[in-house]
């Protein structure tokens, strides 16, 4: 029987799914290099390769759960690997469903976002916390340029402003992101989203361009907040930190955006069935390469990562060497022991490795962060000490019912800029005292 008279209607959704019985009536294989069991084979060893890596760092940062201050926001960045890996690996190794891969992306993105806000985060706590940051750099002159794109900034001194806005541009990519992942899998179930699909009447236009805006505006704020505490930020390595983040999370994302040209372009083509139908769109085959290179690429990621956030420092405090230096630990729960006390992990809350990653993870803090930064009540407020949990807002709350101002509360207070008590609308940029929190905290500086 000819080709001419096979009935070659596909029912919507199931094109890719039967691609192989569709195939052999049209007489083409329609296999491509992503369909074979080299590609999967590949993409397989470097994800077990990656996923071991990342998750030996994770296991000693837990056990060695001596900072959680500062390690449940690494623990948050080091599982951006395992997130990117698995997930584009699962959606290689079922290329051939009707895109699968779309689903898979919305989880990486939403995660995506949750890590540029957990490195800002972890910059913060290195330095002792916004007020610490704030008495270090308020006052000084802006270094505006127009190669860094700070020519705007001319004239204007580092203030809580500035701060704040380096902090709302992270989270409000925290909030873009998820949405655009929503509305991406709403236009998909609609046939309206279609990936490498520049029309106007497509979805992946206004996506793209949302997206590509929130990324930018996010990048800049990390930038800017690196600009302002690069010197304060040396004994960390920051360079090697920002890199890794950075190259993991935006180059990513840049080579999605040149793979999306290359389909536009015509060099990435759909695969055909020999009457000319579209068997598998450029836009699958476009991103089934975005998630081939993600595998192979956070495979190396991890080794940066490895580097760039080293448990030793953290293990070596929990083995007691940093004793003669007397630093000073905060517990899970709070309070505070000496190193080599014999207290520190023993009066902990979080009994196990699992608990304390569960622990790491919760994004309560994204969410009480963002009402912080964003209500303009505390737009000119400061935050006394470097914990950002629930405690906060209970001690905030409790102390705005009494006095008003919710600058009487402890460590984890609110102040205004200008001193305690003060009216939050106050200008006057007057010295911060810092708390004990804030120089118990800043006691990592000595690792």
């Amino acid at each position: 029987m000819s080709t001419d008279s096979v009935d070659h209607s596909i029912e919507p959704g199931k094109a890719e799914t039967h691609n192989a019985t569709e195939a052999s009536v049209l007489g083409f294989d329609g296999s491509t290099f992503l369909q074979t069991w080299t590609a999967e084979v590949i993409t397989g060893v470097f994800v077990i390769l990656a996923v071991c890596v990342t998750a030996c760092q994770i296991y000693h940062h837990l056990k060695n759960y001596t900072v959680p201050n500062e390690q449940r926001w690494i623990v948050r960045i080091l599982c951006i690997v395992p997130i990117y890996t698995l997930s584009s690996w699962i959606s290689i190794l079922c290329f051939n469903r009707s895109n699968v891969f779309i689903y898979f992306n919305a989880i990486r993105d939403c995660y995506e976002a949750f890590v540029i806000y957990s490195f800002l985060s972890l910059c913060y706590e290195y330095l002792g916390g916004e007020s610490a940051i704030m008495a270090e750099i308020r006052g000084k002159p802006i270094a505006a340029t127009c190669r860094n794109c700070t020519c705007w900034l001319n004239g204007l001194q580092y203030t809580i402003s500035f701060l704040r806005f380096c902090k709302q541009a992270t989270l409000q990519f925290c909030v873009v992101k998820p949405v655009m992942a929503v509305v991406t899998l709403i236009l998909q179930f609609f046939g309206l989203y279609q990936d490498g699909n520049w029309s106007t009447k497509s979805g992946y236009l206004y996506v793209t361009i949302v997206y590509n805006i929130s990324v930018s505006v996010a990048l800049y704020g990390l930038f800017l907040f690196y600009q302002a505490t690069a010197d304060m930020l040396t004994p960390y390595r920051p360079v090697l930190k920002f890199l890794s983040v950075k190259s993991v999370i935006f180059l990513s994302f840049w080579q999605g955006m040149l793979l999306a040209i290359l389909e536009a372009t015509g060099v990435l083509n759909a695969v055909l069935f020999a009457n000319g139908q579209e068997m598998i769109s450029s836009g699958t085959i476009a991103a089934g390469y975005q998630n081939f290179l993600i595998c192979i690429e956070f495979f190396f990621a991890a080794l940066l990562l490895f580097m760039a956030f080293p448990h030793r420092i953290y293990e070596d405090l929990n083995a007691g060497k940093a004793e003669a230096a007397g630093v000073t630990l905060r517990d899970d729960d709070g309070s505070y022991s000496e190193v080599g006390s014999g207290s520190g992990n023993g009066k902990s809350t979080l009994t196990s490795i699992g608990a304390r990653f569960t622990q790491s993870m919760n994004p309560k803090d994204v969410i009480e962060d963002a009402l912080h930064n964003f209500s303009p009540q505390y737009q000119q407020y400061t935050r006394q000490g470097a914990d950002a949990d629930a405690e906060f807002l209970k001690d905030v709350g409790s102390n705005r019912g009494k006095s008003g101002t919710g600058g009487g509360g402890g460590a984890e207070a609110d102040q205004p800029i200008g001193g305690g008590g003060g009216n939050p609308k106050n200008e006057k940029m007057g010295l911060l005292t810092e708390s004990s929190s804030e120089t118990d905290d800043k006691s990592s500086d000595e690792i």
